[in-house]
């Protein structure tokens, strides 16, 4: 009974929203619906949101996707912007800010809805806290 938490953040670093799923379950399933309804000029995301549909997706919008290939992937290489792939940073320092708070990083909630309402918490507090 493994989660991950996705997470999809402003260029203010801010979150916009928050997608917890089955740990087993790849991050590229809930990669549509971490964008969807935003408008956005570029999406940075790690090799694990590597896939056509989803880049295809991200240029319907007039974006930019900041994607690095997969190690494995076949075909022509995708050139992706590597000096703005490096804001991805924010991304892993929320996380890390999220961590900070015992409840969230060690997940004791068996219920999913209860885990993420902390998460919620530790957002509001960490967002008012960086203000």
């Amino acid at each position: 009974f493994t989660t991950k938490l996705n997470l999809s953040l402003s260029d203010a670093c801010i979150p916009l929203r928050f997608i917890l799923i089955a740990g087993h379950r790849n991050d590229i399933t809930q990669a549509p619906a971490l964008i969807e309804g935003y408008s956005y000029e570029y999406v940075i995301g790690d090799k694990a949101y590597d896939s056509d549909a989803f880049i295809a997706e991200i240029a319907s919008q007039d974006a930019i996707a900041v994607i690095p290939p997969r190690k494995g992937r076949t075909g022509f290489p995708r050139e992706y912007d590597k000096e703005l792939y490096k804001r991805r940073n924010l991304i892993e320092r929320f996380f890390g800010w999220l961590k900070q708070y015992r409840r969230v990083a060690t997940r004791y909630d068996k219920l999913g809805v209860r885990y993420l309402g902390f998460v919620y918490f530790a957002t509001i507090l960490i967002t008012t806290h960086k203000m």
